[in-house]
């Protein structure tokens, strides 16, 4: 039976690679249609077919017309029995192409959702490209319940709608994630004795909070000298770009360290002392999950996802979002408070596993699959 799996970047790829070979195991065709990128040679390594549709993030009718065109002609030609989308735009292509070229089985997963941080005609297009994408689709899959409670409350959509198991769509590999003798080495090259050390690992953008993170953390750095900031990610100028005085910030002071991006976060999260989320929205940040199995308390938003991964005093901490002030009052008490921050941390990887182990998060899906293909 084949089935075609759909991101708008091959970076999202990485979602689903993994589960290839048990897709096939069970009798699965696997097809993943992306722009094209080099993390699609994963797929094929992994047994499945590519296809290559080039589409935009961001709205373009003219390219947006043609990659809807490709799509559909895609469908067509493979006659798949079912199309499980994961991003916004190849959402909203695969499921009106989907639904034109007569695939029966239509499933998107919304990982998070924009409109409910956006303002103006750009709020409102966003909400009806996510109500077309819902009325062409036959199942659709919130990543958690805070993204199924933004759905049903404005009113996005009123069909059914499931959470795969407590949420999340790829799940973590522990014994990937964990604190073994090879990560706690190279740890110690990122390591600074006698430094409280923060780490922030996500996009140094507007909305991932980096401005307020900055903000507070600064006032932090000046009243506590012995603290340290460490950025994982790439900056992204032409998309949502951080305040000239965060960038200047972040150049000046010699306790942010930005890394940009690292193909291996777990050394950089051994070598912290606490791990903050400050985006202003989230679908189920895998971030906080892998902090989190890493044994590292957190700080994180009052944000979809976010708030369901971390449980107030048991393993970290929830502030409201935009406010720098709530992140230093945060941060602060993670630098003065040890017993509490060693209480949240002792709690950290054994709630993640309880809830995330990558097996299980699996066996939700293809439990799913099995459900709605060979019923």
């Amino acid at each position: 039976m084949k089935i075609i799996r759909a991101c708008t970047v091959s970076m999202s790829v990485d979602f689903f690679a993994g589960m290839i070979p048990d897709l096939k195991k069970a009798g699965y065709d696997v097809v993943a249609v992306s722009s094209d990128g080099p993390e699609l040679q994963k797929v094929r390594d992994a047994g499945g077919k590519v296809i290559t549709v080039e589409m935009e993030r961001h709205i373009s009718p003219v390219k947006d017309l043609k990659s809807l065109w490709m799509m559909i002609k895609v469908f067509r030609r493979e006659k798949p029995a079912m199309v499980h989308s994961m991003t916004p735009k190849a959402g909203l292509l695969c499921m009106i192409a989907g639904k034109i070229a007569g695939v029966p089985v239509r499933v998107h997963m919304f990982t998070g959702l924009v409109f409910p941080t956006s303002k103006g005609i750009k709020k409102r297009i966003l909400m009806l490209t996510d109500r077309i994408t819902c009325a062409c689709a036959t199942h659709i899959l919130p990543e958690g319940e805070g993204v199924k409670r933004d759905l049903l409350e404005n009113g996005i959509t009123r069909k059914p709608l499931k959470v795969l198991g407590y949420g999340n769509c790829r799940g973590i590999d522990l014994k990937k994630f964990d604190l073994t003798q090879e990560v706690m080495e190279k740890a110690q090259e990122y390591r600074k004795s006698g430094k409280f050390t923060f780490i922030a690992v996500g996009r140094l953008v507007g909305d991932k909070g980096i401005n307020e993170l900055i903000e507070a953390f600064s006032r932090l750095n000046s009243e506590f000298s012995e603290t340290r900031l460490i950025l994982v990610g790439p900056y992204e100028p032409d998309l949502d770009p951080i305040r000239p005085e965060t960038i200047k910030a972040i150049e000046e002071n010699p306790d942010i360290e930005a890394v940009g991006t690292q193909s291996d976060v777990r050394p950089w999260f051994a070598a912290s002392d606490c791990a903050v989320l400050a985006s202003y929205r989230e679908g189920f940040p895998n971030v906080v999950i892998e902090a989190g199995a890493m044994g590292l308390p957190q700080i994180v938003t009052d944000i979809n996802g976010a708030r369901e991964i971390v449980i107030e005093d048991e393993n970290g901490t929830i502030v409201p979002s935009k406010s720098a002030d709530a992140l230093y009052c945060a941060m602060k008490r993670m630098v003065t408070d040890t017993e509490w921050r060693k209480r949240l941390a002792a709690n950290a990887r054994a709630l993640i596993a309880s809830r995330y182990e990558q097996s299980y998060v699996r066996k939700c899906l293809y439990d799913f699959y099995d459900e709605i293909l060979k019923k």
